[in-house]
């Protein structure tokens, strides 16, 4: 099963794909590590937004999405363009979408038993938030 684990910052979705057989975890090369919105007021710029996010994860045979939740309000509050891209991200047609909470993340971290050094992967640092996320969501599932 190949999972891309998504966190929303700002304009961007940031992402990371991986994948797990027989207990080897997989980090493929892709082309780009992020994907933005650039107008977040232009209905076609969302648009566009979705359907590269959908042609990347066809592209590279994607199963499901995880996104890294975030809280509604308060001051860890995530802003309204991150929230326009996680609909967006979840109104794609036959891509199943689930969103996993911080705490949820920070608690299969703290209980895994196998140890990945994110410097060992191969990513880029701020891919981190989106490569805990998927890589918790595998290690409890």
């Amino acid at each position: 099963m190949k999972i891309c684990g998504v966190e929303l910052k700002g304009n961007d979705a940031i992402i990371c794909i991986m994948s797990r057989e027989n207990g080897l975890y997989d980090i493929p090369q892709v082309r780009v590590q992020k994907i933005s919105l650039v107008d977040a007021g232009d209905a076609d710029q969302v648009k566009h937004f979705q359907f590269t996010f959908a042609k990347l994860m066809e592209d590279y045979h994607v199963d499901k999405v995880v996104i890294r939740g975030r809280a509604l309000k308060g001051k860890f509050s995530g802003g309204p363009v991150g929230f326009k891209l996680e609909a967006a991200i979840q109104l794609i047609d036959d891509l199943p979408v689930e969103i996993i909470s911080g705490s949820f993340i920070k608690k299969a971290l703290a209980k895994t038993q196998v140890n990945i050094d994110f410097r060992d992967t191969g990513l880029k640092n701020y891919q981190e938030s989106a490569f805990q996320t998927v890589f918790s969501y595998f290690d409890t599932h």
